[in-house]
């Protein structure tokens, strides 16, 4: 069984590393028989096309880009941030195989038996966020007004926001999916139209302590599926570098131990391959990769510029509020 690990230590960029590893894993599950494989490698393929054809991204971040030109114009006193990024592949491949090992072991729980090859495949379907879109917003103190506390009114202007996105951008080629979750009322924030759209991790955050919105577009021109979060800076603080982002690696790692618990070694190919290829990826010492990038500076960080871990940043946009711009205009 070949893993991405395999290749990390090559010296090659990650577009040879896709390229590679793809090929392989298409040449392995022909040679076995073994249509899991050759979803996993069709998966890798929709990352390569997104490295390899840019030009849709260009037309998808200008379209994107006029919801920010909306927001400049319609909240002036706000100051928010809008950022683009392909998932980075060892991002990409850990939830690969971790959607797999959460299938088969609901599964098992539900049925007592394990699923079919075809039954697995089937549900390989799920990925909506290769490209993702977070718009992050702040109200400046100066602008808070005595009625309300800062909290509440960046809620009110998030769920607002929220509410326009939708009509907004299918209007320039974008179609909202449903969310699938079930249509419960979200305090009110959301209007009735926008609610089966959302996933509203605001209202009912999770476990983590995680908050933010999440919608998932279907781009028409692209052909492809793009996930858009919002969130106010404390959410974002929160997850980027708060306790949800630590506390989350964690539970993800101590639910695959307790899965493996569950369904002993031998038992599921499936199973097996999946956990093997994901716990290697997680006990990585990305210090020591040798791939063609800028900088490794730690084990935690790593500053690749090409899609390696962090991802690769498609449309990075600031904008600060008036109050902000004549400050800065005042000091220089």
């Amino acid at each position: 069984m070949i893993t991405l690990n395999d290749y990390l230590f090559s010296g090659d960029t990650v577009l040879k590393i896709l390229l590679q590893y793809s090929a392989d894993l298409k040449d392995e599950a022909i040679r076995n028989h073994n249509s899991i494989d050759m979803a996993h490698s069709n998966f890798l393929i929709q990352i390569i096309e997104i490295l390899e054809h840019t030009e849709f991204l260009t037309s998808q971040s200008q379209r994107i880009n006029e919801f920010y030109m909306y927001m400049a114009e319609k909240y002036p006193f706000l100051a928010f941030t809008f950022k683009g990024r392909i998932k980075s592949l060892i991002r990409a491949e850990e939830k690969f195989n971790g959607y797999i090992l959460e299938y088969i072991h609901n599964y098992y729980t539900a049925n007592g038996r394990y699923p079919g090859e075809a039954e697995i495949k089937n549900n390989l379907n799920c990925f909506r966020d290769l490209i993702a879109y977070r718009i992050v917003i702040s109200l400046p103190l100066c602008h808070v007004s005595e009625q309300e506390s800062v909290e509440e009114q960046e809620l009110r202007i998030l769920y607002e926001i929220a509410n326009v996105i939708p009509e907004f951008l299918e209007a320039r080629g974008f179609t909202a999916e449903l969310s699938g979750l079930p249509n419960e009322k979200s305090a009110g924030y959301l209007s009735e139209n926008n609610l089966p759209y959302y996933r509203d991790y605001v209202q009912t955050p999770r476990t983590s302590g995680y908050r933010s919105l999440h919608i998932t577009f279907y781009d028409n021109f692209a052909r492809c599926y793009t996930e858009l979060q919002l969130r106010t800076k404390e959410m974002d603080d929160l997850a980027e570098i708060g306790r949800a982002n630590h506390t989350f690696y964690e539970k993800q790692q101590e639910e695959n131990r307790a899965r493996r618990g569950l369904i002993p070694e031998g038992e599921c190919k499936f199973f097996d391959e999946a956990y093997e290829r994901l716990i290697k990826l997680q006990e990585l010492d990305l210090a020591s990769v040798n791939v063609n990038m800028f900088m490794a500076y730690n084990n935690q960080l790593i500053n690749d510029g090409c899609g390696l871990f962090r991802g690769r940043q498609i449309l990075p946009f600031e904008h600060l509020s008036r109050f902000q711009d004549d400050r800065i205009r005042k000091t220089i």
